[in-house]
């Protein structure tokens, strides 16, 4: 009798896994990236490349005397990605290794890599039908300059898509421990010429090599606003930047639930709103329409509108929170109505140093008002506690 329930115990546990297995098998083989299926002639120029200049037709890369890299494309979305591509093809692969070397020096173990890897497949299965598809034909033509190198993790332009998911999925599983982001503005009698005034830190860190070319990008699409960000080789979405309306964004982590789905990218939400959006109320209605992996608020700026305000989107909510004078601070925390009683918001302004920071950026621009470019370059870079 017991070799019987035996048996039958291990049968069923057998068809089980063999179920499981399957299921997963199914659903990594079923995934479909949305690879852009391109019907006009692909472009070919001559590559004209020197140390620290290159063109390729109207677009081109340089190193300015700052050291930082600049970059200008123009056209649509797949010439802007096959541009940045071939411009940049070496800095795309430094970027990949860099970032690959350094997710092996966290995880040395290959076969728990390779899992992470099928994790990822699996978990941003839906990832590029929450990406428009002007960005993926954009992240298509980059990836085409890509190297091979490292087909084993996936494809060029699905590595490349994936990346792009990185900053959400590692904010929601580290609860953005690498991240801890300040930013602020003023304007009217707060700013020494009346003009609106933007300053942030962008403390995010995955190594000095990673950080170590920065990019200016200048974008001239041929549809929206041309608009410029501060980003990395392979980075189409936007964490810091401005538009030809006067329109800024930046964003800053807050604590955010683990996502069971892929949703948008918060870097390409931003673009979309800096590519889209010449007020703060069109800016709204974009992040509104948007489902998002992780919490995030947004800081945007608008010279239309002659202030700031911020965004605070989580995956399930949204919320808009305007000062009451002609400043705003933004650190890591929700400050409007909408997640004021949010239990999440709550426990995070308790827990870490986001109420300090703010605290502490209160007490700066209050001692440099009324606030000029200099002095908001002398705030963000005071590291000083509070009192100090």
């Amino acid at each position: 009798m017991m070799k019987k329930i035996l048996k039958y115990s291990f049968i069923t546990i057998l068809s089980l896994f063999v179920l499981i297995i399957g299921g997963v098998l199914y659903l990594v083989l079923t995934v479909d990236m949305m690879e852009p299926k391109l019907t006009e002639p692909v472009l070919s120029h001559q590559l004209v490349k020197t140390d620290n200049y290159r063109q390729w037709g109207d677009n081109y890369l340089h190193r300015s005397k700052s050291g930082l890299w600049e970059l200008k494309v123009s056209g649509s979305d797949f010439e802007r990605g096959l541009a940045i591509g071939k411009l940049s093809e070496d800095l795309l692969y430094y970027q990949e290794q860099v970032f690959v070397n350094e997710i092996k020096r966290i995880i040395p173990s290959e076969t728990y890599l390779r899992f992470l890897g099928y994790f990822t497949l699996l978990f941003n299965r839906n990832l590029a039908m929450n990406v428009p598809e002007e960005y993926r034909r954009e992240i298509y033509g980059i990836s085409l300059s890509c190297s091979h190198e490292f087909d084993y993790i996936a494809t060029p332009y699905e590595r490349q898509l994936n990346y792009h998911a990185a900053h959400d999925l590692g904010h929601a599983l580290q609860d953005y421990m690498l991240v801890g982001c300040s930013s602020f503005s003023t304007w009217g009698s707060l700013s020494a010429d009346s003009a609106l005034l933007i300053g942030r830190n962008f403390d995010f860190y995955v190594g000095d090599d990673f950080a170590r070319n920065k990019i200016v990008m200048f974008y001239q699409p041929d549809s929206g606003y041309n608009f410029a960000s501060v980003s990395w080789a392979g980075m189409t979405g936007v964490l810091s930047g401005m538009n030809e309306k006067g329109l800024t964004v930046t964003i800053n982590a807050a604590k955010s639930s683990v996502p069971t789905s892929a949703r948008m990218p918060i870097s390409v939400l931003t673009r979309e709103i800096l590519q889209y959006a010449s007020n703060i109320e069109e800016a709204y209605q974009i992040a509104l329409k948007r489902r998002t992996f992780v919490s995030e608020s947004i800081l945007i700026g608008s010279a239309k509108d002659g202030k700031a305000i911020i965004i605070e989107k989580s995956p399930d909510n949204i919320g808009l929170y305007e000062a009451n004078g002609q400043s705003i601070i933004c650190t890591n925390h929700y400050q409007s109505d909408t997640f004021r009683e949010d239990d999440r918001n709550i426990e995070n302004i308790k827990t870490s140093d986001s109420q300090y920071r703010y605290d502490r950026l209160n007490e700066l621009l209050k001692e440099c008002i009324p606030l000029n470019e200099q002095s908001a370059a002398d705030v963000l870079r005071n590291r000083m506690g509070k009192g100090g």
